[in-house]
């Protein structure tokens, strides 16, 4: 792994695109149940629609940008701790060449080298000092840095949280125009969350041996408890206020 003018590359020389379906998929989910949170709670406490815009997007874009920054944070802290961990490696190599030599050979014994074959895999290994410190990163820290940008995990958070999280308050924003009543644009928010996040649920089947149609139910059924509990707290605080609020 290398980089060319700013690019990732693999060891074919090919570019590696930023894997940014993750970060949009789980941000994207965070926002939803965020979101369809507050216009539960706020069902349940019987309060005007107009609550649910205020505190529907305050809420959206606070936790985008929270969520954004936090991602953006993690990211660099990571590419941080690799750099200096690859700057004691590189120093390791020549302090005691000796040492890292032998933690190569038991290494590639580890994938099955014996004999010749694991003194000659040795001594191409240890003859670049980018491709030992590499191999060292990979199996005897267990780090990389391939699909690791802070700032394009960072914006795919930010924007996924946004554009996901917005679907529980678009009947808010639109059903005046529909002139529709707010049972129904409740039921609209309750029935459009549900979807979008049972399609999450199915594209994060892709990152694991799970049935998609288990992993989709499953997502939206973790978004429907939050509701759930959301309009519980919101019913129960409308009862201690005495129905003032």
């Amino acid at each position: 792994m290398s980089k060319a003018k700013g690019k990732v590359l693999d060891e074919h020389g090919a570019t590696v695109s930023y894997n940014w379906l993750a970060d949009f998929m789980y941000a994207g989910m965070d926002g939803a149940i965020s979101a369809f949170a507050v216009v539960a709670g706020v069902k349940g406490a019987s309060l005007s629609p107009s609550i649910v815009l205020i505190l529907g997007f305050a809420s959206l874009f606070a936790g985008g940008f929270s969520m954004a920054v936090g991602k953006f944070s993690s990211d660099k802290a990571k590419l941080e701790q690799y750099e200096k961990i690859e700057k004691v490696e590189f120093e390791h190599l020549e302090e005691k060449p000796h040492g890292e030599i032998k933690e190569v050979r038991e290494i590639m014994a580890g994938y099955g080298f014996k004999g010749k074959d694991l003194d000659r895999a040795t001594d191409i290994i240890t003859a670049d000092p980018k491709k030992w410190v590499d191999l060292m990163m990979r199996n005897e820290f267990h780090m990389t840095k391939e699909h690791i940008t802070p700032w394009k995990g960072g914006v795919a958070t930010f924007v996924s949280y946004i554009l996901i999280g917005f679907i529980p308050l678009f009947g808010y924003v639109f059903g005046p125009a529909m002139s529709l009543s707010a049972d129904k644009v409740f039921l609209l928010a309750c029935f459009s969350t549900l979807a979008a996040l049972f399609v999450v649920g199915t594209i994060k089947a892709k990152f694991t041996a799970r049935n998609w149609i288990l992993s989709g139910l499953e997502t939206a059924f973790i978004g429907g408890c939050a509701a759930v509990i959301a309009y519980a707290v919101g019913y129960l605080l409308k009862g201690l206020a005495g129905g003032v609020i």
